[in-house]
């Protein structure tokens, strides 16, 4: 890639999370609440390999270590996941918020592999303790917004092996587009026109945190996707934007 194609593509990415939003009535369920967006151009997407591999064992081994055979919604922002779930009616035993269900799977098996790219974000979620989505930034249709839902958008998603079209609850908090609904119940479950594959090459990585998670801890964890995405794509682009919270807002 050339300094001019750098140049075309950070300001693109840059005005692209400037588009970002969480919508007041998000706010107002949690003020706590901080998405921390960060984009990736020039990905090698591809199947899981040694690359991945090496991110995802190590993160597993810590999440081990953290749980120390506790469940993992006895830990603290796990914890408060739950309790966000619940603010807007959703039940968090049986639609429970991402991190709690990778973390469910690192015993006893491990959790699947899937491609070399959603295996290294999926390492940062459970060695970093945080719900953390992605999605192929080519699929989708203006900068995501956070909202509660009306009740009528549009999901795509799968049930029983087939395409199906599926509307949120009202009230739901759910991540969007221009086209509609891209993940549900905040960080429950992904759409499928926006997910990774193994051909991705622009990507969008969405950071949730609430309190007891700092600051400095979500910029960590951002720092660690960074490094797993250059890892395996020396020449990515990256960006990063912090929402929510209005009086911690930044950019950068």
């Amino acid at each position: 890639m050339t300094s001019s194609q750098n140049s075309v593509t950070r300001s693109e990415a840059e005005e692209w999370l400037a588009g970002a939003s969480v919508d007041a009535a998000v706010s107002a369920l949690r003020p706590d609440y901080r998405a921390l967006l960060l984009t990736a151009d020039g990905l090698r997407g591809g199947p899981s390999d040694e690359t991945s591999e090496r991110f995802l064992a190590a993160a597993e081994d810590t999440a081990r270590r953290v749980l120390a055979g506790q469940p993992p919604e006895q830990l603290p922002h796990p914890a408060a996941w739950r309790e966000a779930y619940r603010a807007f009616g959703a039940k968090p035993q049986r639609t429970r918020p991402s991190v709690e269900a990778l973390l469910r799977r690192v015993e006893p098996d491990g959790l699947p592999r899937i491609d070399r790219i959603t295996d290294v974000y999926n390492a940062v979620s459970i060695g970093h303790l945080l719900p953390i989505g992605g999605e192929d930034r080519a699929a989708y249709a203006g900068p995501p917004r956070l909202v509660r839902a009306e009740g009528s958008e549009p999901f795509d998603t799968t049930a029983g092996g087939e395409p199906v079209v599926e509307p949120p609850e009202p009230g739901e908090v759910v991540w969007c587009d221009q086209i509609g609904v891209t993940c549900r119940r905040w960080n429950w479950r992904q759409g499928t026109r926006t997910r990774i594959t193994t051909d991705t090459s622009s990507a969008v990585f969405i950071l949730d945190a609430l309190d007891p998670l700092t600051d400095d801890e979500l910029h960590a964890a951002a720092d660690a996707l960074t490094d797993g995405l250059l890892g395996l794509s020396p020449d990515a682009v990256v960006h990063r934007r912090l929402i929510g919270a209005a009086d911690r807002t930044t950019g950068s």
